[in-house]
């Protein structure tokens, strides 16, 4: 798709394989100049040192990504031991190494099952969480390291893959706010030996898995038809939500924020649709009044 000076109003999903060694700023910025579009957001940074599945939102898609950021995901991770760094991964300082004993697999699988089920873990200092306003990241470039609390997260299922000298390969389902480096260190201190991230590709992200990704190289190679065609609607990650149908004059109604009484036996948030158009979101009360929480126009 060629570039101009005018940016257009695209609306959908991105699904972006993206590549190692890039921020996931700077692949949003490169897949959004590649579309043309006027405003995009991604769903959950991934590390430069990691790839996979990074779901990118333009247009109208950026107001469900906050609720994307809830979802579960899951990894896949080459964990290095005996090496422990000041970033949790390969890409940081070493600040420690130590002897890798000889592990049996029924050792580790024993030391797997306690990060397994709900865990309390500490962020580790290069993230993006802030403490008095500022990212914890920063602080640590600053030399300085601040206690932090620990997040109650929870790991699906934590499954061997593959045992060499000194690393393991494993796959994890985990919850939001899970962070793959500090279970990597944990799991390193359990064993005794340190350890620290060597690779790490995100499969899945809620409902949308690696399969269904495009890498940047591929979407280059697309058409602007193409590539419009790659874009997934809006409401999908929204499936999980009941839909409510309006009829002309409810639609018109909801489109100026007003609410409805509707004969609906739904209770919470819901899809609003007009016909095939997705209007947006909506709160249905005990009263079977309908306000809508959050409208969409896709139209421009």
């Amino acid at each position: 798709m060629k570039t101009s000076h005018s940016r257009r109003n695209i609306h959908g999903i991105l699904l972006l394989d993206k590549r190692l060694g890039v921020s996931s700023n700077r692949a949003l910025q490169e897949v959004k100049r590649l579309f043309n579009a006027n405003k995009a957001g991604h769903t959950g940074s991934l590390d430069p040192l990691a790839t996979g599945l990074l779901p990118l939102c333009f247009g109208e898609a950026t107001k469900v990504s906050g609720m994307m950021l809830d979802d579960n995901k899951r990894y896949q991770v080459i964990i290095q031991l005996g090496i422990k760094t000041d970033t949790g991964d390969l890409e940081g300082r070493i600040v420690q190494t130590r002897p890798v004993p000889e592990f049996s697999v029924e050792t580790i699988q024993t030391i797997l099952e306690k990060f397994t089920g709900e865990i309390d873990q500490i962020p580790p200092m290069y993230s993006a969480l802030k403490q008095n306003g500022k990212k914890l990241y920063e602080l640590a470039r600053e030399g300085k390291t601040v206690e932090r609390l620990a997040r109650h997260i929870t790991v699906f299922e934590l499954k061997l893959l593959a045992v060499q000298k000194d690393t393991l390969e494993l796959e994890v389902h985990c919850s939001k706010g899970t962070y793959i480096r500090s279970l990597a260190e944990d799991i390193g201190e359990e064993l005794a030996c340190g350890a620290t991230v060597k690779e790490l590709r995100r499969l899945q992200a809620g409902q949308f898995h690696i399969g269904q990704a495009l890498s940047l190289e591929q979407l280059q190679e697309l058409d602007e038809q193409q590539l419009l065609a790659a874009l997934i609607a809006v409401d999908t990650p929204l499936q999980n939500l009941p839909a409510v149908h309006l009829n002309d004059q409810q639609a018109a109604s909801t489109k100026q924020g007003q609410s409805l009484t509707l004969a609906e036996n739904l209770l919470g948030p819901v899809r609003i649709y007009h016909a095939a158009e997705f209007l947006g979101l909506g709160e249905m009360h005990l009263d079977g009044k309908l306000a809508p929480k959050k409208l969409f126009n896709m139209n421009d």
